[in-house]
């Protein structure tokens, strides 16, 4: 899946956060909603101008990121 065809970025949208492109659902609202347990067709039925499509595309983004960027430990979890 190319997600560059389902994610966006403008600094007028959401201070430039990355959202499913003609929405201002931000994929860290999708990746969050999916780490919490949430089927991808209960977040469609939750945000309804989402697609399936749509949430892959936001996991795949999120993939991406993980695999290539460089993730340092948030400070308040590295001392716990």
């Amino acid at each position: 899946m190319d997600w560059k065809h389902h994610i966006s970025t403008s600094p007028d949208v959401c201070h430039g956060k990355p959202c499913i492109r003609g929405t201002r659902i931000m994929v860290s609202v999708v990746v969050d909603n999916i780490a919490d347990g949430m089927s991808v067709e209960d977040i469609i039925t939750n945000y309804p101008p989402l697609t399936a499509d749509d949430v892959r595309a936001a996991l795949h983004y999120a993939a991406t990121l993980v695999r290539e960027e460089e993730i340092l430990p948030l400070l308040e979890y590295a001392e716990a």
